[in-house]
């Protein structure tokens, strides 16, 4: 115990250090290596140069090697690193993010990422230098937090940026891209990727005003598939309605961000054989529609049936076979917590294990990384998660973080358990 407490002590007190490699002994109550296995109950992991060294119980504690810290106070529920796919690095917390102090970044992690157990974010959009500064001080440990990839610039239909983003300083609308044409669009994806994107995100129906619609142009976003899929990224998709998912199959995205809201029937089943056919991720945001549903203060009676219909539209979409990452576009939206987002699954029929499979190995499979992350298994990057409750009994569960390990970093505590290790 003493060991913990100074080792956790030392940790939490100073800057954050990448070089400086950790090994540490996590007790765990219980241990979930994948969705679709039996737990481990009262098991160990094991974490060695950022690496998943061994996952067991007494075996483990024997192969200890000195130096070794002991994590007790994090004992709790063992789960891999959860993937939040849908954020944005947009709020004035990350504005400056290149010469911003530390500890002001790190606060603005863990309030929004960590402490729920993200340990990598997908940023579907924001301003693409500042989201890149922000990921290199992090992975030169200057700060911690979690793994960011991002989209970078998104491409937005000509004269379609939405209304609701009309808030932004004037010189980052000024950069927001909308391709007139198919070379337009190649090029500000070559120059997107090229900076250090990981994926191009493309809006394909967008509201430039209440009262208004503005749509990609099939060219633009067949161009921009093409070049991106030829560079061995993947593509997502801003959708909107349903004819913006079936433009988005057209041309070839991989991930729609978002259910849709508002649609007078629920997918059809012609939709929902071509998503999955066509081997389409949705991710989908329902919190964020109880956020967007608050400004205009409907009736009760109308939220629940609107939110109802997207719950309609995933539970067909699961049971069709179709493949969930998680996400709640958390950064545009200011409420951090993400258990609605975990109670809304639950009620359109996913079960614990499909919740934690879309945090997890889902992501880790659609971003081609499922030898390295999305499970807790010897030879993984130490991305791992301790959780106070079992979501396999509750999934509220999922949000009750105890512990976060990043690389075999611990880089969130709670002030609890900061507070003891003083």
């Amino acid at each position: 115990m003493r060991m913990l407490v100074l080792a956790t002590a030392a940790f939490l007190g100073a800057t954050a250090d990448s070089s400086a490699a950790e090994s540490w002994l996590i007790p765990a109550d219980k241990i979930y290596t994948a969705p679709d296995a039996a737990p481990i109950p009262n098991g160990a992991v094991l974490t060695s140069n950022e690496k998943i060294a061994a996952v067991d119980d007494a075996a483990t504690r024997r192969r200890i090697a000195a130096g070794t810290k002991t994590a007790d106070q994090c004992r709790g529920v063992v789960v891999a690193g959860f993937q939040n796919s849908h954020v944005h690095f947009m709020e004035p917390a990350f504005a400056d993010a290149a010469k911003k102090p530390a500890a002001d970044l790190e606060g603005a992690l863990e309030a929004m990422l960590t402490r729920y157990g993200f340990t990598t974010a997908f940023d579907t959009g924001s301003e693409q230098p500042n989201t890149l500064a922000l990921r290199a001080r992090i992975e030169k440990g200057e700060l911690r937090g979690p793994r960011i990839k991002t989209a970078g610039w998104p491409l937005y239909p000509q004269n379609g940026i939405p209304y609701y983003i009309r808030d932004l300083p004037p010189d980052v609308l000024a950069r927001l891209q909308q391709p007139k044409d198919a070379v337009e669009a190649r090029a500000d994806v070559r120059a997107n990727l090229d900076a250090g994107a990981d994926a191009t995100k493309l809006f394909m129906v967008t509201s430039p005003d209440r009262n208004s619609s503005a749509v990609l142009s099939p060219e633009v976003a067949r161009a921009a598939v093409e070049e991106t899929h030829a560079r061995g990224k993947l593509v997502l998709a801003h959708p909107t309605s349903v004819a913006g998912i079936r433009s988005a199959l057209d041309a070839g995205v991989d991930v729609v961000v978002h259910t849709t809201l508002g649609e007078r029937a629920p997918w059809d089943e012609s939709l929902l054989r071509d998503m999955v056919a066509k081997k389409m991720s949705v991710i989908p945001t329902f919190k964020l529609w109880k956020y967007e549903l608050a400004k205009d203060r409907p009736p009760q009676p109308i939220v629940d049936h609107l939110i109802g219909a997207t719950l309609d539209e995933l539970r067909a979409f699961a049971q069709a076979g179709g493949q969930i990452l998680f996400g709640t576009d958390v950064g545009y939206m200011h409420e951090y917590d993400p258990t609605d987002e975990y109670v809304f699954m639950s009620r359109a029929g996913l079960t614990p294990a499909q919740i934690l499979a879309s945090l997890t190995t889902a992501p880790a499979q659609r971003w081609n990384e499922a030898a390295r992350h999305g499970k807790v298994a010897s030879g993984f990057d130490a991305d791992l998660v301790v959780l106070a409750g079992d979501p396999f009994e509750d999934v509220k569960n999922f949000a009750q973080v105890r512990c976060v390990f990043r690389a075999g970093k611990l880089i969130y505590a709670p002030p609890t358990t900061k507070q003891q290790s003083k």
